[in-house]
């Protein structure tokens, strides 16, 4: 396989990939339409787990309430009351009534993919989406994410100096049982902890089960064009054995269907959490593992082409009169990598490398310290390029060596192929003759390049995946890194030099067809990089660039040793 040959099944490898995601992205059947009306209330709340309980749950108190379905609560629709507004120094947040559902955050410090002088909603409900957080408790008559509550007084807004605000919400069970919902928000985190604190009202011990689910459409929450790879949207969850598990919508459907099917998690464990992910953005419910307490995963699809993935938890068993609690922490916001190895085990594998994470990793690490001296990511992105281009020298000068030296025996080799175009073993032999004459390894253009393949898919998913990019300028017309380029500059500016770094090559001059794709390819990349962020375009046009300097350096250097000896052999 000669340099050229390599080079378009990397090209043609990487086209597949993009059109294959496209195709699936194009051809997913649709999802039902999302209810225009918030929260619609069937006779049973059949969006809330269904499974819990003594029987499900291993180490469950004696005496354990059953779980079974949730009791029907009082809808949505019968309350009209406005939701709690909260606002803290990161973000506003939405609580309604009904279930102490938080139905939207809206994040001060990002702004709207669609109109950036919104914030962006990590959580919302309205005609167009849905994506909320809810709990609930398990068992008859226990209040669910459909009841209604009474809203306590206290605070919504986080005064200065002050650390937390809680908000809390007042039930009462069919069996006379208090319940008490507070979320407490908290300055400078994304973090919410939810806390439901049961008190015995009955004659018996009570061991109640509280559920926190997370319940979304599959729409994408950011502008995505169809050539351009989609990042993952969709439950995930994790626990210390089966590590990080994304749960596809397609497979809940499979589980849907089939009731039978062997869930691709399991389903109990003392560890974990589970979340929901989209681009750049994480909602987690994040159980404790201090306390090793058994917890529950489930995920489940829902009507009105909604799912939801939750985890259910012990509350522990409360004596006539005496009160259990629970606090299972919810975390709304950015994948900044930092924060969450912070908050929970786990968590900042949601921000998804693919398969090469541990190459990934490090190099996120470089462009984030590059920024923190320069100031600017796409700045920070030249550099960084420039110096893993240096790092790479020693094999990419030999693959230009190799390659220019290719391009000088050219018309050789075109000799050789008019006068044995009749006789291809001939030809094969006559070539590799000429090799060892030249000294030239037709691989060694190959391996340097091959070396180098994880290290560019991994940089192209690190400037993919960046939520630090995101709405991140440049200079001049690029004022969102993570948006194409609204003025098709750096993809016009990228063409002409894959043209030129064409032209410098070694023409694959044995396969006419072959010369004409490689020829053909620099447009057909140009047109894809139409499609792609800029911080990626910049990235490969800065490549380019340090190629060409390198590929023009090393044919003069070979042409000037061609022409000495020449010389002294006249």
């Amino acid at each position: 396989m000669d340099t050229q040959r390599l080079i378009l099944l990397v090209i043609f490898s990487f086209s597949l990939v993009m059109l294959w995601e496209a195709w699936n992205r194009d051809h997913r059947p649709p999802a039902p339409p999302v209810p225009t009306t918030a929260a619609p209330a069937p006779a049973k709340p059949a969006d809330a787990p269904t499974s819990a309980g003594p029987a499900a749950v291993p180490g469950a108190a004696p005496g354990a309430t059953p779980a079974g379905v949730p009791p029907t609560g009082t809808s949505s629709a019968a309350t009209t009351a406005p939701p709690v507004v909260v606002k803290t120094d990161l973000y506003t947040a939405e609580i309604d009534p009904v279930g102490g559902v938080i139905a939207q955050v809206a994040l001060a410090q990002h702004r709207d993919a669609f109109d950036k002088t919104k914030p962006y909603l990590a959580l919302q409900r309205n005609a167009e989406r849905t994506f909320v957080a809810q709990a609930g408790l398990l068992g008859d008559g226990m209040p669910n994410h459909r009841s209604p509550y009474e809203v306590l007084p206290g605070p919504r807004e986080l005064a200065p100096g002050a650390e937390a605000l809680a908000v809390k919400l007042a039930a009462t069970a069919a069996n006379g049982d208090k319940v008490v919902q507070t979320l407490t928000f908290h300055r400078g985190s994304y973090l919410i902890d939810a806390t439901f604190e049961v008190t015995n009202a009955t004659g018996a011990p009570v061991s109640p089960y509280a559920y926190f689910q997370l319940t979304r459409d599959t729409k994408l929450a950011v502008p995505q064009n169809s050539m351009a790879p989609a990042a993952y949207v969709g439950p995930v969850v994790y626990n210390a054995t089966d590590h990080f598990k994304k749960v596809e919508p397609a497979e809940i459907d499979k589980l849907a269907a089939d009731p039978t099917r062997k869930v691709p998690y399991a389903k109990t464990t003392d560890n974990g959490w589970v979340g929901m992910l989209e681009h750049y953005f994480v909602a987690a419910w994040l159980p404790s593992d201090t306390a090793k307490t058994t917890r529950e995963f489930y995920t489940r699809k829902l009507d009105g082409g909604l799912y939801a993935a939750g985890v259910i938890v012990p509350l522990g068993t409360a004596a006539p009169g005496a009160s259990v609690r629970t606090t299972v922490p919810l975390y709304v916001g950015p994948q900044d990598q930092d924060v969450l190895k912070q908050v929970a085990p786990g968590l900042d594998l949601s921000v998804d490398y693919g398969i090469f994470t541990v190459i990934a990793a490090p190099l996120f690490w470089l462009l984030k310290w590059l920024h923190g001296l320069i100031g600017n990511w796409g700045w920070a992105i030249v550099v960084m390029t420039i110096l893993i281009k240096a790092a790479f020298y020693p094999l990419n000068a030999a693959a230009a060596r190799s390659m220019g030296k290719m391009k000088l025996v050219a018309p050789k080799l075109k000799s050789l192929q008019e006068q044995y175009k009749d006789d291809k073993q001939a030809l094969q032999m006559k070539m590799m003759e000429l090799y060892r004459q030249e000294k030239i390894n037709p691989l060694g253009g190959c391996l340097p390049i091959l070396v180098q393949i994880p290290v560019f898919i991994a940089l192209y998913w690190v400037l993919l995946s960046a939520v630090e990019l995101r709405h991140a300028p440049w200079i001049g017309w690029i004022q969102d890194l993570s948006a194409p380029d609204p003025w098709y500059i750096l993809p016009v500016v990228y063409a002409i030099t894959a043209w030129l770094q064409v032209k410098l090559s070694p023409t694959p001059i044995t396969d006419p067809v072959q010369a004409k794709v490689f020829q053909i390819m620099p447009i057909a990349f140009s047109v894809l990089f139409v499609f792609f962020p800029s911080g990626l375009v910049l990235y490969w046009l800065v490549n380019n660039v340090l190629q060409i300097a390198q590929q023009w350096q090393v044919n003069r250097m070979l042409e000037k040793e061609q022409a000495l000896a020449l010389a002294k052999r006249r």
